[in-house]
Formats: structure tokens, C-alpha cells, sequence
């Protein structure tokens, strides 16, 4: 299945004109023809199939003629709270990795440590896209802005919070203390690790520091190592 989003298609839309560029890969590198059929999410839990009316490279016109819902496959909700990776590629691929695996939300946090500042939203928004199609799945991640971390931690959290660190103190296994079905979120940081304010912050506001194994990881691998713990917990 070649899989389309568009984000304002909802159950009272009737027919769908593509831009110049998705009409353009439709009709040229795709191939299709009138009458084909096209299937496109609006990233809600929806799946459209749409018949080609207008085969135009410039402007191609679809007519809505099935609507399915297609509710997310896990029945948990996982926020990843992450730091921008001082490489943009590795930030990259853990949301594209993380979208493939099944997430519901991302926040980049701006840390003491860390070295990118800046992110560019609307680049990480196109990447998560792309996967949320190639992955065949119905429900886009919710990509927050990036927040400093004292203004993040500072927030009302349901459910679980979770923050992991290297520092050589007490922390539980992620798998001895997550449930199935709940809401979790789980701090991650930067290169250089958490400052040790940072860490004290996060337990007085009774996140649960967590261990995600005996090797040091990469933020980018620790985000992915979280995420697929909580899959795993849930099957």
C-alpha cells in the first residue's frame, strides 16, 4: 500500500485536489491513472480511499469513496521527552526509528549540557510523516516545540515520569516499574548527561530515576531503547 497524508481530510470531505509536487508523484513517478485508487491518513486514526477523477501532474483531483478508522495498534500512550542531539541525523533517525515502533509524543528539551539549541520543527515534522507512511500507520505523533528543561519538569504529568541518567546513584530497571496500558513519560538527555541540578530537580517533582541497562548509550539509542522496553511491556 502506498500511503498518502494530508492533515484537513475528515469524514465530511468529499473530493481531495493534491498540490503541484504530490500530484506530480502521483501521476509521473507513481504511474496512476483515472480511476485508480489512492489511500491517504489525515494522521487521526483514518484511512481514505480516494479515486482518481482528474489524472493532472499540475493539479490531481480525488474522490472520497470509503473511510476507515484504523485505531493505533497499542493501547498505551508514550511521551519521550528527548534532547537534541549536537549531530542532527542522529535526532533524525530516532524519530523516524521511534514513529516505525509506535510513539505518541515527542518534546525536545533544552538542557545544561546541551549542545544544539535549535531545532528546526518543521524538518522533524516532515520526517515523522514520512515514517508514519512508510510504517503504514494511522496516527501522527504529537512533535512538541522544544521547551527548556526547567520549564518542562515544572508541568503536571499524568501518569509515570521517568528520568535516565548516568549518575552512580539508585535507579530501577524501566521494566521493573512500567505497567501495561498506562501513560508514561521518560526523560532523556543530552551528550554530557543531565546536570546534577537537573537530576535533583526531576526528583523532587518524584520522577523515578531509571537504568536502561549496563551500557552507556547514546541519547538517541536510549530514547529508542525506552520506547521499545514499553512496547515490549505491553504485548
Amino acid at each position: 500500500m502506498q500511503l498518502f497524508y494530508n492533515a484537513d481530510i475528515d469524514s465530511n470531505t468529499s473530493t481531495l485536489t493534491f498540490d503541484k509536487i504530490e500530484s506530480r508523484h502521483i501521476v509521473r513517478v507513481l504511474r496512476k491513472k483515472e480511476s485508480d485508487i489512492l489511500h491517504i491518513t489525515n494522521g487521526k486514526g483514518f484511512l481514505f480511499d480516494a479515486k482518481i477523477i482528474i489524472a493532472s501532474d499540475k493539479k490531481c483531483l480525488a474522490e472520497i469513496i470509503k473511510i476507515q478508522e484504523k485505531p493505533k495498534p497499542w493501547s498505551y500512550y508514550v511521551h519521550i521527552a528527548i534532547a537534541p542531539t549536537k549531530n542532527n541525523d542522529r535526532i533524525e533517525w530516532f524519530l523516524e526509528k521511534a514513529t516505525e515502533i509506535g510513539i505518541d509524543e515527542i518534546t525536545p528539551i533544552i538542557c545544561s549540557n546541551s549542545e544544539r539549541r535549535i531545532v528546526k520543527l518543521e524538518r522533524f515534522e516532515k520526517i515523522i510523516q514520512s515514517a508514519m507512511k512508510q510504517s503504514l500507520k494511522f496516527t501522527l505523533p504529537k512533535i512538541n516545540e522544544p521547551v527548556k528543561f526547567n520549564e518542562f519538569i515544572n508541568q503536571d504529568f499524568e501518569g509515570t515520569i521517568c528520568i535516565a541518567h548516568c549518575e552512580e546513584q539508585h535507579k530501577n530497571l524501566l521494566q521493573s516499574i512500567v505497567k501495561p496500558l498506562q501513560k508514561t513519560t521518560i526523560l532523556i538527555g543530552p551528550e554530557g548527561d543531565f546536570s546534577l541540578d537537573e537530576i535533583k530537580k526531576a526528583l523532587n517533582k518524584k520522577c523515578i530515576p531509571i537504568s536502561l541497562g549496563e551500557s552507556r548509550l547514546r541519547t538517541e539509542t536510549a530514547g529508542l531503547v525506552a520506547l521499545n522496553t514499553i512496547s515490549f511491556i505491553n504485548q
